[in-house]
């Protein structure tokens, strides 16, 4: 059984660099979720006329509704349009320039 030790730390690297992203998509996901409730929720309080006095309900009116949809769309351009703006190579040239500073950090004796 063979191991690759000098691409151990860079692999390591990228799994936490994917993690990050998992863990960042997951909570878009779970926001997104969240926020198409908030509005079916608004457009049937306020275009139907349903009474929905419940206690978070009761408070989403429109500034909230703009705020939350600016934050919504804010996220969604840093997760999605990111990737786009700066691409691949720029995240590749990243990565290892992290990784050159990790390995000059390292004081081999």
């Amino acid at each position: 059984m063979e191991k690759d030790f000098d691409n151990a730390p860079e692999k390591n690297e990228l799994r936490q660099i994917a993690s990050r992203k998992v863990v960042k998509l997951k909570s878009f996901y779970i926001h997104a979720f969240f926020y198409s409730i908030g509005l079916i929720l608004f457009t049937l309080k306020n275009y139907f006329g349903l009474p929905l006095n419940v206690f978070p309900v009761r408070y989403l009116n429109s500034l909230v509704m703009i705020i939350w949809s600016t934050a919504f769309l804010v996220s969604a351009v840093d997760i999605f349009a990111s990737f786009k703006i700066f691409g691949e190579e720029w995240e590749e040239r990243k990565l290892k320039s992290i990784l050159e500073k990790k390995e000059k950090k390292q004081k081999w004796e």
